[in-house]
């Protein structure tokens, strides 16, 4: 069962569990080590659990009078996925009660044409009818529906959302680069450790590639973790893959990817001089986004993508090294057949891996927690907290 069947999943103080799902689950993997050659990755990573997670125990008795809590919903429309999540609130986080997911490709073509495709737009609308449909059957009392980046460059894309309200009935929200960035960390700031003092924060997207730089207050300390600043990349992995191309990344393409997402980090490196703090060891990173979420399953050796061993997990940068290169020597159903990739997104996974290799050469943390969450669980806890 992947997240997007999953209900009554429990959001709120302790080692995550839940489902969510990459690509396709079905397709079998070997126990012990995947990849080619002499290259083997191990099947499990032992780590601990995330110092400040944020997932109440399955086994932990429930409240029943969480089971008439009112009911909220967050729809995250990227340039790639189309993502619902509709939850009640339980202790300090949250219960999701419902959820689904589809990638729509929103943003397929749009860097040539400037514009969102009809065939793109018809996607998004026969996914968006699920989720009104599943919105409405929830009883929701309040929600807050979000588009980001391909919303944010196509020139028609009012023309689309009016289509969305007419034939749909949602209203849904173009939110700003900085919007979105901030959301990412409202929903990831629970695996985020009070201990160390900062934070690079990042969401590879579809069509961007948010990066923060944050302060945590440290020790008991629960305040908000202070956003220092942020940039967003014009490009994620449906757009790089539309430019460099997916079915088969030669090496130097692929150099050209990573060399090109270095260069556009720079100007925040310079800003924020992120290297001081890494060089002195008082500097996290926590991923949140496909790219790493997968990257995190295949090094598990997962059968089948499981968000309860993915989300929060840990990945040395070497352990990132080696699962890349080989992705990067699979062919596309090679990559298509793992079942943490999957078909829909085997020509996506290398732009993503590039992406992931210039944040990690441009601040060498050494080692990331992994985030299965991001916008949507940051528009559930800023609306329980309104």
């Amino acid at each position: 069962m992947t997240m997007d069947d999953a209900v009554e999943k429990p959001l709120g103080t302790r080692a995550p569990i839940g489902g969510g799902a990459v690509g396709s689950a079905d397709a079998p993997l070997s126990p012990g080590a995947v990849g080619s050659g002499e290259k083997m990755i191990p099947a499990g990573l032992r780590v601990g659990r995330p110092c400040a997670a944020d997932f109440v125990p399955s086994g932990r008795p429930q409240i029943p009078a969480h089971r008439f809590a009112p009911q909220f919903a967050a729809l995250d429309l990227g340039t790639n996925n189309c993502r619902l999540l509709v939850a009640r609130p339980a202790g300090p986080g949250f219960r999701v009660v419902d959820a689904f997911s589809r990638i729509v490709r929103l943003g397929e073509g749009l860097t040539a044409t400037g514009v969102l495709s009809e065939d793109a737009m018809v996607r998004a609308l026969d996914a968006l009818k699920i989720c009104a449909d599943k919105i409405a059957a929830r009883s929701v009392v309040a929600g807050r529906y979000v588009a980001t980046e391909a919303c944010r460059q196509a020139a028609n894309c009012e023309t689309f959302l009016t289509r969305v309200r007419e034939e749909i009935g949602l209203e849904i929200e173009i939110i700003s680069s900085t919007e979105e960035a901030r959301l990412v960390v409202a929903g990831c700031a629970p695996l985020l450790n009070p201990r160390i003092p900062y934070a690079i924060v990042f969401d590879i997207g579809g069509g961007s590639t948010e990066i923060v730089w944050l302060r945590l207050w440290g020790g008991d300390n629960r305040r908000r973790p202070q956003i220092l600043g942020s940039m967003s990349l014009p490009f994620g992995v449906v757009t790089l893959t539309d430019r460099f191309g997916g079915a088969e990344v030669s090496p130097a393409a692929y150099r050209a990817m990573v060399a090109e997402t270095v260069a556009a980090l720079m100007p925040f490196e310079r800003a924020q001089d992120i290297q001081r703090h890494v060089r002195t060891g008082r500097v996290q990173m926590l991923g949140s986004s496909g790219t790493v979420t997968t990257l995190a399953g295949i090094h598990l050796a997962l059968p089948r993508y499981t968000r309860a061993l993915v989300d929060g997990s840990v990945l040395t940068f070497e352990q990132i090294s080696v699962v890349s290169a080989h992705l990067a020597g699979l062919d596309l159903a090679g990559r298509a057949a793992s079942p943490c990739v999957g078909r829909e997104r085997a020509d996506l996974v290398l732009s993503g891996c590039a992406i992931l290799d210039a944040i990690c050469a441009s601040w060498p943390v050494g080692r990331l927690r992994v985030a299965d969450r991001g916008v949507r669980e940051g528009i559930l806890l800023d609306l329980m907290r309104a």
